[in-house]
Parts: C-alpha cells; structure tokens; sequence
C-alpha cells in the first residue's frame, strides 16, 4: 500500500511553516546567552561525530515529553526564556520536530541544514575526552 504522505513531503511542509536558521547565523549566535541550541541526534551520533559547544542533548523520541510540562519527564530547562534551535544532522528530523512544537505551542526555530553544514562551515565542535 502506498504512503499518502512521504517523509520529504513532511519536510517540505513543515519547513514552509517553521523558522530556519541558516549555519552561519547560528555560529554567531553560539555564544548567545539567551539562545539554547538543542541537539535531536542519536547519542551515537554524537560520540562519533561531536556536538555544538554548549548545546543540550534531547534524543528526538523524548522532545515532546521534555517539552511539555504537564509530562512526568518535563525538563527545566524548557521553561527557560530563551530562544530555542533545535538541529539533527541534516535538518530534516529537526524540521518535524519544530513544526510538532510549534503546534504544541512551544515556540521554536531549527538549524536549516543541519550538524553537517555547521562542520562543513567550521562551526566549533566539541568531543567528549
């Protein structure tokens, strides 16, 4: 049986409806106290890869839990006042995900094309020792 909807079609749709930060705003912003950068990526990918100086590890299959408040898994840091970006590896994950939010009445923004074009735009990379 076919899909009536494809995953890039997801995509395409929340991107439409979404703030996309492009790589080289967000590096200027790294440092930006008021900005929490939020890393959906596997924890695998993370040790092979590294993660953005100071961003906060939130597994995707856990966002809409940590975010809400009224879950018995809700995370503090949620309720902060800050302005959130969410990034995966390519943008795609973190595209759904800010576009779920947003419908959660969380108010959110995602990196445009991911972890990967913040390494290809020398972004600073932190690995765990």
């Amino acid at each position: 049986m076919p899909l009536t909807k494809t995953s890039a079609q997801m995509v395409a749709d929340a991107r439409a409806r979404i703030e996309e930060i492009e790589t080289a705003d967000l590096i200027a912003m790294v440092n930006d106290p008021s900005v929490q950068i939020v890393d959906l990526r596997d924890p695998r990918e993370r040790e092979r890869t590294g993660f953005i100086p100071g961003s906060f590890h939130c597994p995707r299959g856990m966002l809409e839990f940590w975010v809400d408040p009224d879950s018995p898994y809700f995370k503090d840091i949620f309720a902060e006042d800050r302005k959130f970006v969410f990034h995966c590896a390519s943008g795609w994950r973190s595209a759904i995900s800010v576009d779920t939010l947003n419908d959660m009445g969380f108010k959110a923004a995602h990196l445009k094309d991911g972890f990967s074009d913040w390494v290809k735009q020398g972004g600073p990379v932190e690995t765990k020792s």
